[in-house]
């Protein structure tokens, strides 16, 4: 499982590192444009970090799924009297993870419904 996640730490240190001039401070010139064009940039940021999140979360939600089921398959055929009591520990780790991707999907719908604007 190390294996893994080295080339995505680093796929994610790279896409970071790419994303840093999106947040970079603007000029003073920018800087005095009306607040609906900021309001846009803001906007349009939260849609893509929205976006990010809830594809990332989703990803890992189904990887996790995998993972389990294939455990708890692999369980089961060494033990075959073991098979209720892996069901059901299954199917309670698969609604916890089901959960934390519908967490991050109401976390992300209220990123895009912030009225952007009104709290500065």
């Amino acid at each position: 499982m190390r294996k893994n996640l080295k080339p995505f730490g680093l796929l994610l240190f790279f896409l970071l590192l790419a994303s840093a001039p999106l947040l970079a401070q603007e000029t003073e010139e920018a800087q005095q444009t009306p607040l609906t064009e900021s309001r846009a940039k803001l906007f349009m940021l939260s849609l893509i970090v929205g976006g990010a999140v809830i594809a990332l979360t989703a990803s890992v939600g189904a990887v996790c799924q995998a993972k389990a089921v294939s455990s708890a398959c692999e369980g089961i055929s060494r033990n075959p009297a073991s098979g209720p009591v892996i069901r059901l520990l299954v199917i309670f780790g698969l609604v916890l993870i089901e959960t934390l991707v519908i967490y991050a999907l109401l976390v992300t719908i209220i990123i895009l419904m912030m009225k952007w604007g009104q709290y500065a």
